[in-house]
C-alpha cells in the first residue's frame, strides 16, 4: 500500500516507516524536520514539507498516488502549548485540516492519527480506558482532541476510514 507518513521523520513516525518498508509497503515520509530526524529516514523516502503547505501536500499525494495517510506530525510540548496556544492550534488543528483536505482532493480515504492521552481529564480513574472522560487541561491536549473530532467529522461526511491512537509518552529501544 502506498502510504504517506506525515511527521514520518519523528520518533514514532520513522519507526512506523521502517516497519512498513520492511514489510513491503511503499511508504514515504513528509516532514518539516522541525522536530524530526532526517537520518531516521532513507533519503529517497523523505519529502521536506510543512503541514501549512497545502499545495505541497496535494502535489505529494498526487505524485506518489497515496492510498493512505498516517498522521504523526504535531507540536507536543505541554509547557510550550500553554505559552504559545496560537502556534499549537495553527499546527495541530489547521495542519490536520490541511492533511484532510489534501486527502479529499486526492481521493485518499484512509487515515491513522497519532493523538495523545493528554486528551483525557486529570480526574479520571486509573487505568484509563477509551471510555474515560476526555477533558484536556492544556492547549496541547485540546488541539489533539479538536483534531480527533475533525477527523471523525470528515470520516462521517466523506466515508473515510480512520483510526485514532492515544498513547502516553512513546519510548523504545530501536537501535535506529
Amino acid at each position: 500500500m502506498k502510504t504517506l507518513l506525515v511527521g514520518g521523520a519523528g520518533y514514532v513516525g520513522s519507526a512506523c516507516l521502517r516497519w512498513l518498508l520492511k514489510h513491503g509497503h511503499d511508504a514515504i515520509a513528509y516532514d518539516s524536520l522541525l522536530a524530526g530526524n532526517a537520518a531516521a529516514v532513507p533519503s529517497d523516502r523523505l519529502i521536506l514539507g510543512d503541514l501549512a503547505d497545502r499545495d505541497l501536500l496535494n502535489q505529494t499525494m498526487a505524485e506518489h498516488r497515496v492510498e493512505a495517510v498516517m498522521h504523526f506530525a504535531a507540536l507536543a510540548s505541554v509547557p510550550e502549548s500553554i505559552q504559545q496556544p496560537e502556534t499549537y492550534y495553527r499546527t495541530n488543528v489547521l495542519g490536520t485540516k490541511n492533511v484532510l483536505d489534501a486527502m479529499l482532493h486526492n481521493h485518499v480515504d484512509r487515515i491513522v492519527f497519532s493523538s495523545t492521552a493528554a486528551t483525557y481529564g486529570f480526574e479520571n480513574e486509573m487505568p484509563l480506558t477509551e471510555q474515560s472522560l476526555q477533558d484536556p487541561q492544556v492547549p496541547y491536549g485540546r488541539t489533539k482532541l479538536a483534531a480527533e473530532y475533525m477527523i471523525r467529522d470528515y470520516a462521517r461526511a466523506h466515508g473515510l476510514g480512520c483510526g485514532l491512537l492515544r498513547y502516553f509518552n512513546a519510548s523504545g529501544a530501536d537501535p535506529d
